[in-house]
C-alpha cells in the first residue's frame, strides 16, 4: 500500500512538471491547457503554415515566444490554418477557450476575423497584412519593401546573365509591391537587369516553390529571390550552383553556398508592445505599417557570397533607412514607369499609402504577368 501511494505521488509530480513545461511554450489549440496558466491573459495566434517552415510562420512564432517570455501571458496557437472558413472556426475555438486577444497572421484570414470582431466587441483582433479595421479590429504589417530594395542592390551587382528569378505566391498588392521594390533596387545599380516572376499560387508548398525556382533557372536566371514561406527556392539555387536572396528569416543555413542575404521580419517588439498596452488598458485601435526605423523589418547580414562592392553601398543606405532618411516613399518616388513604359509616377512625386497598399502594376524591368482577378 505504501509503495502504491509513493508511486502515485511520484506520477503526480511528473505530470505537474510536464504540464508546467507545456504552459511555458504555449498551447496548440485542441490540447489540454496547463493548470498553472489559470488567471493569466490568454493570447491566440493563427498561422497559415507550420511553425517549422523556417520562414513566415516561424518568424511570427518567434514573436509569440517573446510575448510569453517578456509578459508572462499564456498563448495558444494553431498551425497550418487554411485561408477560408477554417480561420473563423479556429478563432472561435480560441475565444471559447478564453482568448481575449487574437493575432491572425495571413492576408486571407481578414474577412473571417472581421466577422468575429463584430460578434465579440470585448475581444481584440489584430490581423496581419490586411486593410480592414474596426473599433476592436486593426491590421498591422511592415514595410518589407525597404530591406527588399537593399537585397535588390545585392542581386543587381551579383548577376552575370542580367536575369534574376523571383518565385512569388499570389498576385496581391503585398507581393507586387515587394517585387517592384526589389526590381527598383536591382536596376538602381544595374539598369540592364530584368526580374523574371513565376507564380505558385500557394504560400506554403516547399516542392512547388522549388520547382518554380528550377524553371526560372532553366531560363538562365542566375539568382533566385522569393516571396514564399519556405526555403525551397534557396535549395534549388544551391543545387544549381547559383545565388539566392531569401525571405522572412536569415536562411543562410539552408543554402550556405548560394544564399547572400534576406529581407526579414522581427515581430517580437510589436507583439510585446500591443499585448502590454492591452494589459495596461492603454491600447488604441490604430493600424500599423512600420519600416526599418521601427525595427519590425530588417536586412539579414550579407554573407561572403554577396559581392564585395555591395557591402558599403548597402550599409550606407541601411543606416539611412534606420534613421528614417530613406523610406518606402523614397523608393517609390518618380519618375517611375510601368513594365510597358508608361509613366506611373512623375518626377518630384511619390506613391501614397493608398496607392502602395493597392498596387496592381509592375515597374519597368519586371518580366511577368498579373492576373488581377486573383
Amino acid at each position: 500500500m505504501k509503495r502504491t501511494i509513493q508511486l502515485i505521488t511520484c506520477l503526480l509530480m511528473i505530470c505537474s512538471l510536464v504540464l508546467a513545461g507545456c504552459g511555458s511554450q504555449g498551447t496548440q489549440t485542441g490540447e489540454q491547457p496547463a493548470e498553472n496558466s489559470k488567471g493569466k491573459m490568454k493570447v491566440g495566434f493563427i498561422y497559415v503554415g507550420p511553425i517549422g517552415d523556417g520562414g513566415w510562420t516561424y518568424a511570427h512564432n518567434e514573436g509569440r515566444l517573446q510575448v510569453e517570455k517578456e509578459l508572462g501571458v499564456e498563448t495558444i496557437y494553431k498551425e497550418s490554418v487554411s485561408e477560408g472558413p477554417e480561420a473563423e472556426k479556429v478563432a472561435q475555438d480560441m475565444i471559447d477557450q478564453g482568448a481575449k486577444v487574437i493575432f491572425a497572421t495571413s492576408f486571407g484570414f481578414m474577412d473571417y476575423i472581421e466577422k468575429l470582431s463584430k460578434k465579440y466587441p470585448d475581444v481584440i483582433f489584430l490581423h496581419c497584412s490586411g486593410y480592414k479595421s474596426g473599433p476592436n479590429f486593426i491590421n498591422y504589417f511592415g514595410k518589407i519593401e525597404e530591406p527588399r530594395y537593399l537585397s535588390g542592390i545585392v542581386a543587381g551587382l551579383k548577376t552575370k546573365t542580367n536575369k534574376i528569378g523571383y518565385v512569388a505566391a499570389f498576385e496581391i498588392p503585398e507581393v507586387v509591391r515587394g517585387i517592384n521594390a526589389f526590381t527598383l533596387g536591382v536596376r538602381s545599380v544595374n539598369p540592364k537587369a530584368e526580374v523574371h516572376v513565376r507564380w505558385t499560387h500557394t504560400w506554403y508548398d516547399p516542392s512547388k516553390e522549388k520547382e518554380a525556382a528550377k524553371a526560372l533557372l532553366d531560363e538562365k536566371c542566375d539568382i533566385i529571390a522569393q516571396h514564399q514561406d519556405t526555403a525551397g527556392p534557396q535549395q534549388a539555387a544551391e543545387e544549381k550552383g547559383v545565388w539566392s536572396i531569401g525571405y522572412n528569416t536569415d536562411m543562410k543555413n539552408t543554402a550556405p553556398k548560394a544564399y547572400m542575404t534576406a529581407p526579414v521580419w522581427n515581430w517580437g517588439p510589436y507583439y510585446v508592445k500591443q499585448v502590454k498596452a492591452i494589459m495596461d488598458g492603454t491600447w488604441q485601435a490604430e493600424n500599423f505599417w512600420g519600416g526599418m526605423q521601427d525595427e519590425v523589418v530588417a536586412l539579414a547580414p550579407l554573407t561572403d557570397n554577396a559581392p564585395t562592392e555591395a557591402k558599403d553601398k548597402v550599409a550606407a543606405l541601411e543606416k539611412d533607412m534606420k534613421e528614417g532618411k530613406v523610406t518606402i516613399y523614397t523608393i517609390f518616388a518618380g519618375p517611375l514607369k510601368d513594365q510597358n513604359g508608361t509613366v506611373k509616377v512623375s518626377q518630384g512625386k511619390s506613391l501614397s499609402d493608398k496607392e502602395l497598399l493597392s498596387m496592381d502594376w509592375f515597374v519597368e524591368g519586371v518580366v511577368g504577368t498579373l492576373n488581377k482577378t486573383q
